[in-house]
């Protein structure tokens, strides 16, 4: 039974902008090509142009890479006695059983200046797991090993740990 569960969007603002240029470009090289009948070679753009079945594949791939990137979640579950953070789009998950958890505490901290950014992130000290804010809990687990995992609701999380 879960205790706590949060989704969370990652921002995405001049990195989804980034991140659309491939498969944008892919998109018009195949309306130029394909659609429109155009080749490569006529415009000097190169010597060995694509085909027509290459340049339909490399798009149908690009999109199929680009739209899991951009709805990346971060997912936080507490039940049936452990803690499950997983990026979803991505296949990484974290699974810390109930037992391992010495404390919880919610903190406040600078995603860009502590951590370099959003999405899991490793410092000498601690692993971080962060969505769109600068609220979390911080984990400390058995052994001294800590791990921050953001929050909008972080003191509802650092709750459903300590019971």
């Amino acid at each position: 039974m879960k205790t706590f569960h949060e989704s969370q969007r990652l921002p995405l603002r001049r990195v989804g902008v980034a991140l659309a240029i491939p498969p944008c470009g892919m998109l018009a090289l195949l309306i130029w090509q394909v659609a429109l009948g155009h080749t490569s070679t006529v415009h000097n753009w190169g010597t060995h142009p694509m085909s027509n079945g290459s340049v339909i594949g490399w798009t149908v791939f690009l999109w199929i890479v680009y739209f899991p990137l951009i709805t990346v979640r971060l997912v936080t579950d507490v039940g049936d006695g452990k803690l499950v953070v997983a990026l979803r789009g991505f296949w990484r998950v974290r699974r810390v059983s109930r037992e391992e958890i010495r404390s919880a505490e919610v903190i406040r901290f600078d995603p860009e200046r502590d951590y370099g950014g959003y999405g899991i992130r490793s410092t000498r000290k601690e692993k971080a797991y962060l969505a769109a804010n600068d609220r979390g809990v911080r984990v400390t687990l058995e052994g001294g090993a800590v791990m921050v995992v953001g929050s909008q609701r972080a003191e509802e999380l650092a709750g459903s740990l300590r019971n």
